[in-house]
């Protein structure tokens, strides 16, 4: 595996992450000093005139500002709230669609509330139906994430299997479906 192909998690000065950039990004930080390594992936990088270990967590020298974050409504938004997972069988699929839990043609909305992460076979077999015409059974309600991570929520869903980054990423009960 090319080390320049990975992913590498920015820190905050005080910890809190707030990018996920490529490892060319990362080597530039590091040479600018504004970065110090936090944790490496022990895989060696080789220029013309040195090596250096490849980082996988980085933390800025100094205290960026910046807004909060507003999680925008998308399909992979969507996929990532219910961790790739139909909510209807429970199925892990590549084959995932998004379903409006109430049917638009019945007044259901486009929003956090309403759409859910379905595998196609669910998906064909409600069609346009409410849940009590079929006889389906949400996994998890659907709800807005109360929790907003900086990065982006697939690349935080994705970080979080990252054994070096889970001790920076905060655990976001409040985000997934099945958050109480």
């Amino acid at each position: 595996m090319n080390p320049l192909n990975q992913d590498v998690l920015v820190l905050n000065s005080d910890y809190e992450p707030i990018n996920i950039c490529n490892m060319k990004r990362a080597i530039g930080l590091i040479y600018l000093g504004k970065v110090d390594v936090l944790h490496s992936d022990h895989m060696e990088i080789h220029s013309c005139s040195t090596t250096m270990i490849s980082p996988s967590v980085v933390r800025l020298r100094y205290h960026i500002k910046r807004p909060y974050p507003r999680l925008r409504l998308s399909r992979r938004s969507i996929f990532a709230r219910d961790n790739y997972t139909c909510q209807y069988c429970g199925a892990r699929s590549h084959e995932l669609t998004i379903d409006h839990v109430i049917p638009r043609r019945l007044g259901g909305r486009t929003d956090w509330e309403n759409l859910v992460c379905c595998c196609r076979k669910c998906n064909i077999k409600k069609g346009d139906k409410s849940l009590q015409q079929i006889g389906f059974h949400l996994t998890h309600p659907p709800r807005r994430p109360k929790w907003v991570p900086f990065v982006s929520l697939t690349k935080y869903v994705d970080g979080q299997r990252n054994e070096a980054w889970r001790d920076y990423l905060p655990y976001a009960g409040g985000w997934g479906a099945g958050a109480d």
